[in-house]
């Protein structure tokens, strides 16, 4: 598998969730990296609606591999998902 292009891949990822504001001054791979663990720690709603790390995980990418994405794409963004959450559930994450 080639290497991650951040820009590319965030810009992609925007496609797919089009309400959410991605803009900061920080590099692509970082504001990716936040905005899928917001995601899949599912702050962006409120407290007592929140759904478990594994339900989010797994509407997250059904919702990527459901996308008009490049193949590439998928499986780069479904990788990234993962990490993510292991290192969520392992704590690494906060």
């Amino acid at each position: 598998m080639q290497a991650m292009d951040f820009e590319k891949l965030l810009d992609e990822y925007r496609t797919i969730w089009n309400n959410r504001k991605l803009q900061s001054d920080q590099v692509p791979e970082e504001i990716l990296k936040e905005a899928i663990s917001r995601d899949l720690k599912d702050e962006n709603s409120h407290p007592r609606a929140r759904k478990t790390l594994m339900v989010k995980y797994y509407l997250a990418t059904k919702r990527i591999i459901e996308s008009s994405l490049p193949t590439e794409s998928k499986i780069m963004l479904i990788q990234l998902h993962m990490e993510i959450a292991e290192s969520i559930q392992a704590g690494a994450v906060k």
